[in-house]
């Protein structure tokens, strides 16, 4: 992008105006602070998909009135290794943040331990809470389902949601080991940043109402999204479905894009987060043991090959290094118009 067609933000500038748009558009300060932390986070990882561009769908989401703005999560000690917290119809991040000391304490003392976010209005990536967990030392497990956009292999209508699926294994220095994917064929997001580019798609991320293959965005966001690999992402996708959903007492996705009647917000259910502390397997043994894991990433990319988020943590020190980000001149003006 060229200084015509971009506009470079610090991290605070760019805080900044995510609090004044999602202030403008009625939601909590508590609310605000987290789900900005999240935007900012998203950019600042050269996330485009899940960073500044999101404030657009906070913005169309809160105009719903699906949505509660003032939401105040319950945290609740279901069991020795359980807990869970009620988001109150607000968005996960602050029912997470709410919830991950219990967790943390929770796994430190069983060896293992689940956290349930209930009623949660979710539109992010699940990296910001699978490395919230990695930076206490734990293993980490996250997914959520969302609305059904997606249809299962061999099927034309959608049923799934994008159902992302998230992972994090502590290491020594500032990264862990991440990777966060959607089990459908790309991120709804990066669909719809296709669509506001006026980009086609490649053929595989989506089918068009009529269940034929297509590379227009408009007509894979109208039709049905696909998973990745065939059956087995499918499977995948269905095992989300089922863990953060009636597991947990929580929507499936079809059920979530019911309870939205239409109005077109982000999806409402559940979110599942499972950490696990080395410690509990292996007791003094367990640095040496989490040691051996490097021998493994090691063989990974002496080969050349690159770990998950590698790309993205490249990104990060990039922006750090700048103290800020770089947004699509089209893009901010969209944001400054959501002040108006």
């Amino acid at each position: 992008m060229t200084a015509d067609t971009a506009i470079f933000l610090t991290f605070d500038a760019l805080a900044d105006l995510s609090r004044r748009i999602l202030r403008h558009h009625g939601l909590g300060p508590n609310q605000i602070e987290a789900v900005t932390r999240t935007i900012v986070a998203g950019e600042r990882d050269g996330c485009a998909s899940h960073g500044a561009y999101r404030l657009i769908v906070c913005a169309a989401t809160l105009a719903t009135g699906k949505v509660i703005r003032d939401a105040d999560p319950e945290v609740c000690d279901s069991a020795p290794g359980l807990a869970r917290v009620d988001a109150g119809g607000g968005y996960a991040q602050l029912a997470f943040e709410r919830g991950l000391p219990l967790l943390v304490e929770k796994a430190q003392a069983a060896g293992i331990a689940a956290l349930a976010i209930n009623n949660c209005v979710h539109f992010a990536a699940l990296w910001p809470e699978i490395e919230a967990v990695t930076d206490q030392g734990l293993v980490a497990l996250a997914c959520t389902p969302s609305h059904a956009w997606v249809a299962p292999a061999g099927g034309r209508k959608p049923l799934f949601g994008t159902n992302p699926l998230a992972f994090g294994w502590p290491r020594p220095g500032p990264y862990p080991f991440v990777f966060d994917f959607a089990t459908s064929a790309v991120a709804r997001g990066e669909i719809e940043l296709h669509c506001r580019s006026g980009r086609k798609i490649p053929t595989g991320w989506g089918i068009d109402r009529e269940g034929n293959d297509t590379t227009d965005p408009a007509a894979a966001l109208a039709g049905a999204m696909l998973t990745f690999g065939g059956h087995k992402g499918s499977a995948l996708s269905a095992m989300i479905e089922l863990i953060a959903g009636p597991l947990i007492g929580d929507m499936t996705s079809a059920e979530s894009l019911t309870a939205d009647e239409g109005a077109g917000s982000s999806p409402i259910g559940g979110e599942l987060i499972v950490a696990i502390d080395p410690s509990g397997f292996l007791g003094d043994a367990a640095a040496q043991h989490m040691n051996r894991a490097e021998a493994l990433f090691e063989g990974i990319t002496a080969q050349g090959a690159r770990l998950p988020s590698q790309r993205r943590f490249a990104a990060r020190e990039q922006s750090q290094e700048r103290g800020g980000v770089t947004l699509a001149r089209t893009l901010h003006d969209d944001l400054l118009r959501l002040l108006d």
